[in-house]
């Protein structure tokens, strides 16, 4: 099994990364990652020194189990070593998982008409997709070129949702700025209309600010539909790493 991470040059959310990275190679499973020109990439370094976000620092950045995640990642060959986005070929992976983040360096990932393909292609060969937080935007724009439609028209799915969102940009924003927002539109808003029903398709879930860890996830919401896992931000990293898996290894 390989399972293919892609993310961009800069910018991704650590834990976002990497706890699934970890839990996937604890269980032997191979994972490869990918950047738009094949350099080593980095995280968001805000998520993981905490600075700048003032008071608000130990509920805004990537935690201790995170932060010792991402530094054993970074080390790991596969990340020393990337692919470039355009020399994947799904044929050579089991999966697909997308980290998200929300620094707007992350763009480059999110606007790739590469990788936008590359998630097509995984579609469409019945593959297992994970997305978590702005992940699921990267696989909200896949366009099927047979349906014209995303290529999650049809699937159940959520993302980070827009109180979760809002909430941190009015926390943050008189000294961060637009730091939270991405774009001007919300994650959720721009999932939510990439989806044929969005009233019966979206989650919302509960315990929208409770984190979870590795031994305890009841407050996570992960949703599975098909070959589609997806989860909301940082907080159901855990959860969304074990469901992942056990997808993977089932699938």
């Amino acid at each position: 099994m390989n399972v293919l991470i892609p993310i961009p040059t800069y910018g991704f959310d650590p834990t976002e990364a990497a706890i699934p990275w970890q839990y996937l190679t604890t269980h032997h499973v191979s994972v490869t990652f990918a950047t738009p020109a094949g350099t080593p990439a980095a995280a968001d370094a805000r998520l993981l020194t905490g600075k700048g976000f003032g008071p608000f620092k130990q509920l805004l950045m990537a935690d201790k189990a995170a932060r010792t995640a991402y530094q054993q990642m970074i080390q790991s060959s596969a990340f020393t070593h990337p692919l470039s986005y355009d020399n994947i070929d799904s044929a050579d992976f089991s999966a697909l998982l997308l980290p998200g983040g929300h620094d707007k360096a992350i763009k480059e990932y999110l606007e790739s008409s590469i990788l936008r393909q590359q998630i097509v292609n995984f579609f469409a060969e019945d593959k297992l997709v994970g997305a978590i937080c702005h992940g699921t935007v990267a696989a909200a724009r896949a366009i099927d070129p047979q349906t014209h439609q995303s290529v999650l028209a049809n699937f159940r799915t959520t993302s980070l949702l827009k109180i979760q969102e809002l909430g941190a940009y009015y926390l943050t924003c008189l000294w961060l700025g637009t730091y939270y927002r991405t774009y001007p539109q919300t994650v959720a808003d721009e999932v939510q209309a990439s989806l044929t029903d969005a009233s019966r398709q979206y989650r919302h879930g509960h315990h929208p600010f409770t984190r979870d860890t590795a031994d305890k996830t009841n407050t996570s919401l992960v949703t599975v539909d098909q070959n589609y896992v997806s989860a909301r931000w940082p907080g159901d990293a855990h959860r969304f790493a074990q469901v992942f898996y056990d997808q993977l290894i089932n699938q």
